[in-house]
Formats: C-alpha cells, sequence, structure tokens
C-alpha cells in the first residue's frame, strides 16, 4: 500500500474554479496551480475544459512545471438518452488523459441541461441505457490503460440512495466515493464505504454542514445557493465523519486518490488569502487522519 499523503490530490474547484456558467468569479490556472504545490498536494484533478490548455502535451508540461501530477478529472456526459452516443466525446477526453499521464475518468451522469439544481425523472429506457454506457465506457477506458468510475452528484441522473443502488447492482463500473455529494443526495457516505468497500475506486473528499444539506434536500434551497452559503467546509469543520471512510478504505488495501474538494463559490476576487487557507485545513486533518491508520 502506498502511503496515505502521496495520494493526497486536488482540484479547481477549492478555487471557485467550475464548469457551470455563472458559477462565480474564477482563478486562472497559473495561481491555482503554484497554491496547489505551495499546500503540498501531490496532484491535481483537470478541471473544467478550458482550465488547462486543450493540448494533452501542453496539459501535461503545464503540471510538471510545477511539479505537479495528473490525477485525471471530471467527465460530465449524457449517458441515458438512446438518441445519443456518449462514446465519441469520452474517447477524446481518453485521449487527453493518456497523454498526459492521467489515470482515473470521473464520469458524471449529465442531465444535459445546465447547473445541478434540477434533474428530470428516468424511465426504465433511460435507466437501461445509462447502465448499458456505463459498462461500455468502463471498458473502453480500460483498453486505454485508464480507471473509470462514476460519481453520483447532486443534480444528475445518479444522485441519490436508489440511483447508487441501482448503479452498483446493474453495471460493473467503479464508483467515485463523493462524500459531500451522497450526503447532500440523502446516502450516508459511512454506511456506503463500509458496504461496497470494494467498488470504491477514486475518493473525493468534502466535508458538509448537514443543516444545509438538510435544506437543499427538502427542497427549500437550491443546490447552488446553499453552496454559496457555505455548505462545504473544510475536512473536520463539518458534519461528516471522514476519519471512518478513510480507515475504512485504508483497511481494505484502497490505494486510489484522495482528492481533497470543497466546492466554492467565489463573488469576487478574495482580498485575502483565499480559498487555500480552507485547503491548508483540509490536508491537516487529512495527515492528522492518516497518522492513525498506519
Amino acid at each position: 500500500m502506498t502511503d496515505l499523503a502521496a495520494r493526497i490530490a486536488g482540484a479547481p474547484i477549492s478555487w471557485g474554479v467550475c464548469e457551470v456558467p455563472g458559477w462565480g468569479w474564477q482563478y486562472d490556472a497559473a495561481t491555482v496551480l503554484a497554491e496547489m504545490r505551495d499546500a503540498g498536494l501531490a496532484a491535481t484533478e483537470f478541471g473544467p475544459d478550458g482550465f488547462l490548455p486543450e493540448d494533452p502535451a501542453e496539459k501535461a508540461k503545464t503540471l510538471a512545471d510545477v511539479g505537479l501530477r495528473a490525477v485525471g478529472g471530471f467527465v460530465p456526459v449524457v449517458l441515458h438518452d438512446p438518441s445519443y452516443d456518449p462514446a465519441p466525446a469520452v474517447a477524446t477526453a481518453l485521449e487527453g488523459f493518456v497523454a498526459a499521464g492521467a489515470t482515473t475518468l470521473v464520469l458524471a451522469a449529465a442531465t444535459g441541461q445546465e447547473g445541478y439544481d434540477d434533474r428530470p425523472v428516468l424511465d426504465e429506457t433511460g435507466w437501461n441505457t445509462l447502465l448499458g454506457n456505463l459498462d461500455k465506457l468502463s471498458a473502453a477506458a480500460a483498453a486505454s490503460g485508464v480507471l473509470a468510475t462514476i460519481h453520483p452528484h447532486v443534480g444528475t441522473m445518479v444522485e441519490n440512495s436508489d440511483d447508487v443502488e441501482r448503479v452498483l447492482g446493474g453495471s460493473s463500473i467503479g464508483l467515485t466515493l463523493d462524500t459531500g455529494h451522497l450526503l447532500i443526495g440523502g446516502v450516508d457516505p459511512v454506511a456506503l464505504a463500509v458496504k461496497h468497500t470494494d467498488r470504491i475506486r477514486h475518493t473525493h473528499l468534502k466535508d458538509v454542514d448537514a443543516a444545509w444539506a438538510a435544506r437543499v434536500q427538502a427542497g427549500s434551497v437550491s443546490y447552488t445557493d446553499a453552496v454559496r452559503q457555505g455548505m462545504y467546509r473544510p475536512l473536520g469543520a463539518g458534519d461528516i465523519d471522514i476519519a471512518t471512510i478513510v480507515g475504512t478504505l485504508e483497511k481494505s488495501g484502497y490505494d486510489g486518490w484522495y482528492v481533497l474538494e470543497q466546492d466554492t463559490i467565489l463573488p469576487a476576487r478574495p482580498t485575502d488569502d483565499g480559498p487555500v487557507v480552507d485547503v491548508r485545513a483540509s490536508i491537516d486533518h487529512l495527515q492528522a487522519i492518516a497518522e492513525t491508520v498506519r
């Protein structure tokens, strides 16, 4: 088993960089990557299209120049529509992953709409199409030497406990355990980590204010507004038992990445040190957990 500290990675969303139009003020890549490096992160996910150079060689060089490895990244794609074939878009993404030395494809079952505040309801045809696409895309990624996972995510077609169980029972793809999105979607991330440890291939660590999560679940506030109000917290400052999740994974032999994500919306450029303060707090918390599971 590789050392946990060497598997702590970052994601641009912790700096407010997101694919959703109008999400908020966006940091430039040079600033984000430098702050990741200086905070001691080993690697990063790619972030949304346009954040890093499109050319795979330039993308890889941009990361290497600051001493960061490429984890891979989040690829939202429509999987449930029988009239749409997601394979070409994913094949293009995989070419970039391979060229940059990235190892993990994080698929999300996009709705086809912008944002994450609403989603349609799937019928049986939609579910059968989605599950078939998951296995097809997982095989295509494996043929390229890349591990594909599905990311349960608020406002996508795989969000709540029924969705997650249907994916786990109806496909063979590995799971991205995103502690925050699972909780907000009504799934206990600790119970899922314990029950389905063998399916977890990638991990996004978030902490969450459970009161805000409950308001999102009840429909009294939108997901986006809850993020804007600080629903996501640095690790150890929210209501998720991160230590039990990490301990469960490590004891099972998990050797994948722990990507620190604290989804952030910035109304303007910060005048203080900015989001990196919370990133450092999360790193410190995870490293303290690492000491207890050695």
